[in-house]
């Protein structure tokens, strides 16, 4: 990635996980500091919702990791691009939402 490489996460518990960071250190990334209870104005977590909503939602569900594999990779593709577009136009108004709440709880 090279040495001005930093990585974003949201302070999530399973990002904090002992092996997480262990394998940060291994692979010699630098974590940027995030602080705790953020607002998440980042699209991608919403998109991740949908994907795994779509996952969620498969019958039958995938049983081992090369079938999630292409899962995940079948329900990505399958997205509709007027979600995503909509997803990006809302984002002003997470904006408003999160400055009128000084960062706290929005209904987004």
């Amino acid at each position: 990635m090279g040495a001005e490489f930093l990585f974003m996460d949201d302070n999530a518990r399973p990002h904090r996980a002992n092996i997480v960071d262990e394998c940060l250190q291994s692979e010699d990334i630098t974590r940027m500091d995030w602080p705790a209870y953020s607002p998440d104005l980042n699209p991608i977590v919403y998109v991740w919702d949908m994907l795994g909503r779509r996952i969620a939602a498969r019958q039958p569900p995938p049983t081992c990791l090369p079938e999630l594999r292409r899962a995940l990779l079948d329900e990505w593709c399958n997205i509709p691009q007027d979600q995503i577009d909509n997803l990006i136009l809302s984002m002003p108004r997470h904006c408003k939402a999160c400055i009128a709440s000084f960062g706290r709880h929005t209904p987004y």
